[in-house]
């Protein structure tokens, strides 16, 4: 992680955005973003992390969160590693995946392999006005790409919680 950006306050809530190295698009099957939802789900369960917002984009991931134990980096840390290993292993076994070898190769670059790029640029949430542009930010990240015309449209995205549908992927702390 970049010395310049920490979590300075274990209390708080924080928002973090993290890339795969080279913002490769990885997140295009269901069986990639199942990673990510069953880890976010381990954090929640075993970690104590609460979750208060989130969008799993192709390359990248937004997540609004707090440590109940008040270990923030190691909470997101343990989150990285381990999404970074199973999606690794998926790619690799994943018979139908025709970018495999470019993706493998690319990863490879980084000694030892890496998959997320190492900075997660924390920002504590220290009011609710930052607290609702940050969610707000979370949820627009899907239409400002041009993948949805609503944020409750995007699966993996905690919009959908916020306006009370009931086909949320994820449990949130609301």
């Amino acid at each position: 992680m970049s010395r310049k950006y920490k979590f300075r306050n274990p209390e708080a809530a924080y928002f973090v955005s993290f890339a795969t190295c080279f913002w490769i698009d990885v997140f295009t099957r269901q069986c990639y973003f199942s990673i990510l939802e069953q880890s976010l789900n381990f954090c929640r369960s075993v970690k104590k992390m609460c979750v208060y917002a989130y969008c799993f984009m192709p390359s990248h991931v937004h997540l609004i969160f707090r440590a109940e134990e008040e270990n923030p980096t190691e909470v997101l840390r343990d989150f990285k590693a381990f999404t970074a290993k199973g999606v690794l292993e998926e790619i690799e076994a994943h018979p139908q995946e025709s970018r495999q070898e470019w993706m493998l190769a690319l990863f490879e670059q980084n000694k030892p392999r890496q998959f997320w790029q190492h900075h997660n640029k924390p920002i504590e949430l220290w009011s609710d006005k930052v607290v609702n542009q940050k969610i707000y930010y979370v949820h627009m990240n899907p239409v400002r790409a041009g993948f949805v015309t609503s944020p409750e449209h995007w699966k993996y995205s905690s919009a959908k919680n916020y306006n009370g549908l009931a086909d949320s992927q994820i449990v949130i702390d609301i």
